[in-house]
């Protein structure tokens, strides 16, 4: 299963612990790293056993669950970006009085508006999901939907993109690895540009000829390629074109 599906399909306690478990190993829901079971890691001059291995990880990699999951989307997380700078300085464990000071607004009165609103979006959101959950049971036309990538940018209808509308647009559009023309629409655009990524090694830089090379043995416009999924978050750079790497 591809990680973005791992990622949306999660409980809500696999979600906040950063990992799922399946038969033979713990799985980052962040990038994917799979930590086997019955192994012993080493990791500054102690042993761990899987499980606390991926909770190293996790806090080696994305700092924290809650650090990955602030810095996604606005679309994603439906938080604006004042939400998200509360949320961090509430959970860094400042007080109201902190939190008005660092952010310069109001009185400690305000913060705790703050506080009640953002309450109230979670008692919202708990009722949002529980209705879809309900849905889910007899809704049977609802089609199936591709999961949004947790690295996406500027998340609109482009993403409306369903298993069948990929399936076809994949056909149109790629031959054996390669891409024949490149797609008109921005739908078509972000599907062609997953499957492309999926060409990219994890964990592996790229500098600059090393990535034009891959790009090119799959369309002959690589710079064009290369470009968009820097716009669609799937892919990152250096500032100065020197190195990139596929986003996780």
């Amino acid at each position: 299963m591809e990680l973005s599906n791992l990622f949306w399909s999660a409980s809500l306690d696999e979600m906040k612990r950063g990992f799922i478990e399946e038969k033979d190993s713990f799985v980052c829901l962040m990038c994917g790293e799979s930590i086997e079971k019955g192994m012993v890691y080493p990791y500054e001059e102690k042993l761990y056993l899987a499980e606390k291995y991926i909770r190293i990880h996790i806090e080696q990699t994305h700092l924290s669950v809650f650090d990955y999951l602030i810095g996604m989307d606005k679309k994603l997380t439906g938080l604006t970006d004042h939400q998200k700078r509360l949320l961090t300085l509430f959970y860094q464990g400042k007080n109201d009085k902190e939190v008005q000071e660092e952010l310069e607004i109001g009185s400690a009165s305000t913060i705790r508006h703050h506080r009640f609103v953002l309450k109230e979006k979670e008692r919202q959101a708990k009722t949002f999901l529980t209705m879809m959950e309900l849905l889910k049971e007899k809704d049977e036309n609802a089609p199936t939907f591709v999961p949004v990538h947790q690295t996406a940018t500027m998340v609109d209808e482009r993403y409306n993109i369903t298993q069948d509308e990929q399936e076809k647009i994949l056909k149109k559009y790629v031959s054996d690895g390669t891409l024949t023309k490149f797609p008109p629409k921005e739908k078509q655009r972000l599907v062609v540009l997953r499957e492309i990524s999926k060409q990219l090694k994890k964990d592996h830089v790229y500098d600059e000829k090393e990535l034009n090379g891959v790009l090119k043995d799959i369309y002959e416009d690589y710079v064009l390629i290369r470009r968009y999924m820097i716009e669609y978050g799937l892919l990152d750079r250096k500032s100065d074109g020197s190195q990139y790497w596929a986003k996780k």
